[in-house]
């Protein structure tokens, strides 16, 4: 796995003429439906963006980067607007429904989330739930380089804009990150070619034995 994150890098030119293989897709949205979020919520929606016209769309309103049309596939990561009694209460619901009935420790747990939770300010709430979103954005990360399938995780662009384009707004759901899916054009990426540089492990890592 390590080998794989060290060859991964944010893709700055992808090869419009190569496509992500539905396998592979598949395979990288599903370690995002398995990432873990907080309490199980799983307080986001993705939305796998294919259609030339959004793409192009999303572009004008994202620093005109080009993976996002030259990559074959967009995922958008739209966080909950905010947390509410019928979002939180379909999660349970879930468990009940896969779990073979209800829980009265579960139902406990999540009725003291909601007492947590709802009064909270809209902003706080989404701001939790966008960070949720960025756990599974991880994931996919971390899927699409085991996959060698080539990524560029991006928050340069206008969410106001992206959630119109989209109609977020209309689901309760704003836009939090982007994530262009491809594969490298290696004669035209100049970033392809510079080493990986990361802090070394004593400037980032402290060990409190």
């Amino acid at each position: 796995m390590l080998d794989k994150l060290n060859w991964r890098y944010a893709t700055k030119k992808m090869d419009p003429s190569k496509v992500v293989p539905d396998e592979k897709l598949d395979q990288i949205l599903e370690a995002i439906r398995l990432a873990p979020t907080s309490s199980g919520t799983q307080p986001f929606e993705v939305f796998v963006v294919t259609n030339p016209e959004k793409r192009a769309d999303i572009q004008k309103v994202a620093w005109n980067q080009a993976q996002i049309t030259d990559g074959s596939h967009l995922l958008v990561f739209a966080a909950w607007d905010t947390y509410t009694a019928d979002r939180i209460d379909a999660v349970v619901d879930q468990m009940k429904d896969e779990r073979g009935g209800e829980n009265p420790l579960l139902s406990q747990y999540y009725d003291n989330l909601k007492a947590n939770y709802l009064p909270r300010e809209d902003r706080t709430n989404f701001e939790h739930a966008a960070r949720q979103a960025y756990i599974a954005l991880g994931f996919a990360l971390a899927a699409a380089a085991e996959l060698e399938v080539d990524s560029t995780p991006m928050e340069g662009f206008d969410s106001e804009k992206v959630d119109e384009i989209l109609d977020l707004k209309s689901r309760g759901l704003r836009s939090v990150v982007l994530l262009p899916l491809g594969y490298r054009d290696e004669s035209g990426d100049w970033l392809l070619s510079l080493k990986k540089v990361r802090k070394p492990v004593e400037k980032l890592m402290t060990r409190i034995d």
